[in-house]
C-alpha cells in the first residue's frame, strides 16, 4: 500500500506542508536541524497514530499552536485510501481511516505498513529485553494480523493471574483458583512462543546474508531465548504450579514468555555486549531489512521503509551496498541525508528528491 502523499499542519516545526513520494526511493536532504527527521516522524505518525520518537504526543504540536494534524494518502490494488491523525493536548486523539473514525489506526486493514530506522533505535540491540519482546510481537502482528489476538489474550490472562496473586499475597482468595489461570495462561503462552519462534525462523537466513552484504565479515545470528523448556501446555502448567510460592512471595508471575528475549549474535558473540557501534548499526539495519522482506513475502506489499541519518556512519562501500539492497528489494524507501552525494544514485532517474530547510520543503521533484 504505497504512500503517495503527506500533508502536515502544525506538526513539529512545520506550519503547513504537503509532499508527494515516489513509488521507489525518495531522498530527503538538507542541513542538520532543517526538519528531515520531523518529516519522517510525520509519515510514521500518519500511518500508525503514534510517534516513533516520543511517548509524549504534546511534543509533536508546533510551539504556539493547539493542534497538530497529519494526513497520509495511499494507493493500492483495492483503490485509494486516506488516513488522518489529529492531536490537541488534553483531548483524545482523533483518527480516521477513509473518513470513518477509528480507535486504533493499527487495526485499519488498508493502512500502509511502515518500518523505521532511527539512531535511537539501537536500543533494540543494546536495551532491555522488554524492548526486543515488543518489537518481535509487532513483527508477528505485521506478518499475521490475526495472531495479534494471541498476544492480547496472553496479556489479559497474565493480568488476571497477577491480580489473583496480589490478593493471595495480601491474605485473600483461594490458591485453588490459580490452577484455572495456569491452564489458560499456559495455552496462550505456548501459542505466543510458537508465533515468535516461527517469525524468527523466517528471517534467520536472510538476516545473515544481509549482514554479509552490508560488510560484516562474521555471521549474524538470531536466537530466541525462552525461560521455559516446556513444549506443551501440560508441561508449562506443571512449571507454573511449581512456582506458586515464589510468585506469591514476589506478588507477580515470574515465569512465561513475558520474560523471554531474543539475542543477536555476531560471530557467535552477543552483538549487544561485544559489537562496536558500527557493527550494531549494521546489525539493526540487517534485522529491519530482513523483517521487511519477510513481510513482503506474505503480505501484498513490503512496508514503507523510513531511514533517518543512516549514511552518516557508513563508509562509501557500505552506502552503496545499502542502496543496492533497497533498490533491489522493491517497495518504497524514504531516506534522509545532509547531502545528496551521501546517497549513491540519488540523481538517478526514478528517484524522488525533496529538499528541506528550516521546516520548509524547498523542492519536490523526481530526478530526471
Amino acid at each position: 500500500m504505497p504512500v503517495v502523499a503527506l500533508s502536515m499542519r502544525d506538526f513539529r516545526g512545520y506550519e503547513s506542508a504537503t509532499v508527494a513520494f515516489g513509488p521507489g526511493l525518495t531522498v530527503v536532504w538538507g542541513p542538520n536541524g532543517a526538519g528531515k527527521t520531523n518529516l519522517l516522524e510525520a509519515v510514521y505518525f500518519g500511518c500508525t497514530g503514534r510517534s516513533c520518537r516520543t511517548g509524549n504526543d504534546r511534543e509533536v504540536v508546533r510551539f504556539g499552536t493547539r493542534t497538530a494534524r497529519v494526513v497520509v494518502s495511499s494507493t493500492g490494488a483495492h483503490g485509494d485510501h486516506e488516513f488522518t491523525v489529529g492531536f490537541s493536548p488534553g483531548e483524545p486523539k482523533r483518527m480516521t481511516a477513509d473518513g470513518a473514525k477509528v480507535e486504533r489506526l493499527l487495526d485499519a486493514p488498508d493502512r500502509p505498513l511502515v518500518s523505521v530506522f532511527l539512531p535511537d533505535r539501537l536500543e533494540l540491540i543494546k536495551g532491555m529485553p522488554a524492548v526486543r519482546r515488543a518489537h518481535l510481537d509487532q513483527f508477528v502482528s505485521a506478518l499475521w494480523p490475526s495472531r495479534t489476538l494471541t498476544r492480547r489474550a496472553y496479556a489479559q490472562t497474565l493480568a488476571q493471574r497477577n491480580a489473583l496473586i496480589g490478593r493471595l499475597r495480601a491474605g485473600y482468595g483461594s490458591r485453588a483458583a490459580l490452577s484455572t489461570w495456569d491452564a489458560q495462561l499456559a495455552r496462550h503462552a505456548i501459542a505466543l512462543t510458537s508465533d515468535r519462534r516461527e517469525a524468527i525462523a523466517l528471517v534467520t537466513t536472510r538476516f545473515g546474508e544481509l549482514g554479509r552484504h552490508l560488510g560484516l565479515v562474521e555471521e549474524l545470528q538470531l536466537e530466541y531465548r525462552s525461560r521455559s523448556p516446556a513444549a506443551s501446555v501440560d508441561e508449562l502448567v506443571h512449571e507454573l504450579g511449581e512456582r506458586w510460592e515464589s510468585d506469591i512471595e514476589r506478588g507477580f508471575s515470574g515465569h512465561g514468555p513475558h520474560r523471554d528475549d531474543f539475542v543477536i549474535k555476531h560471530g557467535g558473540h552477543e552483538l549487544r555486549v561485544f559489537g562496536s557501534q558500527g557493527q550494531q548499526r549494521i546489525g539493526l539495519l540487517a534485522l529491519l531489512l530482513s523483517e521487511r522482506e519477510a513481510i513482503g513475502d506474505v503480505r501484498p506489499d513490503r512496508p514503507l521503509m523510513l531511514l533517518d541519518d543512516v549514511m552518516s556512519e557508513l563508509d562509501a562501500a557500505r552506502r552503496s551496498a545499502l542502496v543496492d539492497v533497497l533498490r533491489h528489494g522493491g517497495g518504497q524507501v524514504v531516506i534522509t541525508a545532509t547531502d545528496l552525494d551521501h546517497v549513491p544514485g540519488a540523481g538517478d532517474p526514478g528517484t524522488t528528491r525533496i529538499g528541506v530547510s528550516s521546516g520548509r520543503l524547498l523542492q519536490e521533484a523526481q530526478a530526471a
